[in-house]
C-alpha cells in the first residue's frame, strides 16, 4: 500500500524549483500559479536567499506549490494514502480531491498572511526538542509555559511560544536531550495564532469540498478522514492547534502501509520515518531528478 505525503513549514531552500523548471511545462504551471495568487513562486523558488523564503507570508505558499508541483510531475493516481505536516496538509487536501489545487493555493497564501501577521504581533517561535524521555521533555515544556506544538514522534518534539521562555529551554534541557531553534517566524499551532483562525475559517466557508478519492489523515488526531468538508475544517482550526505527526505515522502502520513518498521540498518527514516506522519504506523526492526512481518506487507499493 502506497501512501503520498507532504512536508511543513521549515522545509524549504534556496533554489529548490531550479531542477523543476526545466520542464517548461511545469515553469508554465508555476508562472500560472503565481499569477492567480498574486506572489512570484518562480522567484521565490530560484533566486530567493533564505531569508525571504523564511517569511511566513513566502513560506507556506512556496512549500504547498513545490508538493503540488512534484506531484504534477510524478504523475502518480493509484496511491490509498495521504498527509501532510501543517501547512502540507493543504497540499494534502488537494491530493485527495477534497479541494481543488487552486483553492489550496488560494487558501495556504491567505494562511501565510494571517499566520505572519499573529506572529508579528508578540515575539514567539519554536524549538526542536530532541531525544529525552517523552514525559519529563513534555513536563519540561508545560512548565516553562510552552506548547508542545509539534509531537512529531522519533523522539522530536517542538516546543512553541515566548522566545525567553524558549531561550530558557535551551539553556536547561531537559536531561539527555538537545534543543535546536526553527527557522520559523512564530509559535505556530499555539494560542498565539488564534487570531488568524477566523479570516481563514470565512475564506474556508466559501470553498467548494468533495468527497475524498483518496484517505487523509489528520493532524488532529491521527484519524482518516473521508469527508472533504472536514478535511478543511479540520485544517482551519489546526492552525492553533497542536499537530500530532506522531499519530499520523501510527495511522500508516495501522493502515498496512508499505511505502511512502514525501513530495518536495523532501526530507524531514521520511527521516522521522525511519526512526518511528521502520517497516515502513520510504522515497524522498528532493529533486526532478529523482522522478524516474520514485515512478519505480511507487510501482512496487501502489
Amino acid at each position: 500500500m502506497l501512501a503520498i505525503i507532504a512536508p511543513g513549514q521549515g522545509s524549504q531552500t534556496p533554489g529548490m524549483f531550479n531542477s523543476w523548471i526545466q520542464d517548461p511545462s511545469l515553469k508554465e504551471l508555476l508562472v500560472s500559479w503565481s499569477d492567480a495568487i498574486g506572489l512570484d513562486l518562480l522567484h521565490l523558488g530560484t533566486v530567493a536567499d533564505a531569508d525571504e523564503i523564511k517569511d511566513t507570508a513566502n513560506a507556506q505558499p512556496l512549500i504547498v506549490a513545490a508538493s503540488l508541483l512534484g506531484a504534477h510531475a510524478l504523475g502518480i493516481k493509484m496511491f490509498a494514502v495521504t498527509s501532510g505536516h501543517s501547512v502540507g496538509e493543504l497540499a494534502a487536501a488537494a491530493l485527495s480531491g477534497a479541494i481543488s489545487e487552486s483553492d489550496a493555493l488560494t487558501i495556504v497564501r491567505t494562511r501565510g498572511i494571517e499566520m505572519a501577521k499573529a506572529a508579528s504581533a508578540s515575539p514567539s517561535g519554536m524549538s526542536a526538542v530532541l531525544g529525552g524521555d517523552r514525559t519529563e521533555v513534555l513536563a519540561t515544556i508545560a512548565a516553562l509555559n510552552l506548547v508542545a506544538a509539534n509531537d512529531n514522534g522519533a523522539g522530536q518534539i517542538v516546543a512553541a511560544g515566548d522566545l525567553q521562555a524558549l531561550a530558557s529551554l535551551s539553556e536547561n534541557p531537559p536531561a539527555g536531550a538537545r534543543v535546536r531553534a526553527l527557522a520559523v517566524a512564530g509559535a505556530f499551532h499555539t494560542q498565539f495564532m488564534q487570531p488568524a483562525v477566523e479570516p481563514m475559517r470565512n475564506l474556508a466557508a466559501s470553498v467548494q469540498t468533495h468527497p475524498v478519492s483518496i484517505q487523509v489523515i489528520s493532524n488532529k488526531d491521527g484519524q482518516v478522514v473521508t469527508d472533504g468538508a472536514e478535511v478543511l475544517n479540520r485544517i482551519v482550526n489546526q492552525i492553533a492547534n497542536p499537530v500530532r505527526w506522531d499519530l499520523c505515522m501510527e495511522t500508516l502502520k495501522s493502515l498496512g502501509v508499505t511505502g511512502v513518498i514525501e513530495l518536495p521540498p523532501a526530507g524531514t518527514l521520511v527521516g522521522l520515518l525511519k526512526r518511528a516506522a521502520s517497516e515502513i519504506e520510504t522515497f524522498a523526492i528532493k529533486s526532478a531528478d529523482e522522478l524516474k526512481a520514485a515512478r519505480e518506487f511507487a510501482g512496487r507499493h501502489a
